[in-house]
């Protein structure tokens, strides 16, 4: 049997814990983005990013619900944040 390698809702969750992010017990991972962006200043923004990169680049198949999170609160927050850094 064939296993794909996936990245689900608790691999985000341990991912954002790992960094040092304060993610609440039960929380989905909408939540845990959203919890994650909160406060960002260079240190953050840099491990958000380049955890997202790893995500995104690895083979690894992320969850719909995963990727809807990055796409809504990460992707969106890293921008604003980047931008108001460089204005």
């Amino acid at each position: 049997m064939m296993y794909a390698d996936l990245i689900d809702q608790e691999d985000l969750l341990g991912q954002l814990k790992a960094l040092g992010f304060a993610v609440p017990p039960g929380a989905n991972a909408e939540q845990a983005c959203e919890c994650a962006v909160r406060g960002l200043n260079n240190e953050r923004a840099t491990d958000l990013r380049t955890m997202v990169k790893q995500m995104y680049t690895s083979s690894a198949t992320i969850l719909p619900a995963v990727r809807q999170a990055i796409d809504k609160q990460l992707l969106p927050a890293l921008a604003e944040y980047q931008q108001s850094r460089s204005a």
